[in-house]
């Protein structure tokens, strides 16, 4: 199948680009490493009547360090984030990730920004940017805004961007020596969909963690944060009786969703498995 036929347009700047949406409106769509959009377009399962190019904004691109903010561009590709020396000494949860997105293929072009934007459930970087408290910076009509990871991811591919947003970039707080990670992911296949997913943030001190973001994706609708769970762990010393009650807890808390080849049951049981996988692993 064939995609149906549409207007291209490649702005040079944000602002044009922002004008451009406007006139367009719901009819348009973004396109920029277009790994997720090709498809869809292939398939018919969207039909805009513009497509535009945002693949030369200098503002969407590249990897800083803003004192306290490491700042991501919408632009970067998933294969800079695996390579970036910034991104290894200041956000690791993200190097630990990239290698679990797809194939190098897709990772040489899809986007920081498209995936975040996209709001797949299964994919990694929206797990990731809520374990790292990350912001997102949104520019629009009227201007830009901010809104926290928590509060962007709204349901099933859907996020709290209107249709003339366009996402530049995201923030990512630079963490203190003290913060330790762990990314697990299941899935059949390496390059496949998660079966079930886990990014874990914490403080350590000692077998003690504090200040935990545990989320688990490719097991709801959107990532989910395990609150519940998180208290439970919070300030305690870990031994083996609290790991098993933790993953108790959090196969009662996460509210499952079974997929095409995977049953609720089976996901349930993983998100226990990851947990306690995560928690030796970041006490060691």
């Amino acid at each position: 199948m064939k995609a149906a036929a549409f207007d291209y347009v490649k702005p040079a700047s944000l602002t044009e680009a922002l004008r451009l949406l406007a006139e367009a409106g719901e009819e348009a769509r973004l396109i920029a490493g277009g790994q997720t959009l090709l498809a869809t377009l292939n398939m018919r399962l969207s039909e805009p009547s513009v497509l535009i190019d945002i693949t030369n904004l200098s503002e969407l691109k590249g990897i800083q360090l803003n004192g306290k903010q490491l700042r991501i561009g919408a632009l970067v590709t998933h294969t800079e984030i695996e390579e970036s020396d910034l991104i290894t000494k200041h956000a690791p949860l993200l190097k630990a990730a990239a290698p679990h997105i797809a194939h190098r293929a897709i990772r040489n072009l899809g986007t920081w920004g498209g995936s975040l934007a996209y709001g797949d459930p299964a994919a990694e970087w929206p797990a990731c940017s809520l374990a790292l408290n990350a912001t997102m910076i949104i520019h629009g009509p009227a201007g830009e805004r901010k809104i926290a990871a928590k509060d962007f991811f709204v349901d099933l591919y859907t996020t709290s961007l209107e249709p003339d947003d366009i996402l530049v970039a995201t923030e990512i707080p630079v963490p203190d020596s003290s913060q330790v990670f762990c990314f697990q992911e299941l899935a059949r296949r390496h390059g496949d969909y998660a079966v079930a997913g886990l990014a874990a943030v914490a403080q350590k001190q000692g077998a003690v963690l504090t200040q935990c973001q545990l989320i688990f994706f490719s097991v709801g609708a959107t990532p989910l944060t395990a609150v519940k769970t998180q208290a439970l762990i919070d300030g305690k010393k870990l031994n083996e009786q609290l790991i098993a009650d933790a993953v108790k807890v959090v196969r009662e808390e996460i509210e499952v969703i079974a997929d095409l080849t995977n049953s609720a049951e089976a996901k349930q049981h993983l998100v226990g498995v990851l947990l306690e996988r995560a928690l030796k692993q970041m006490i060691v």
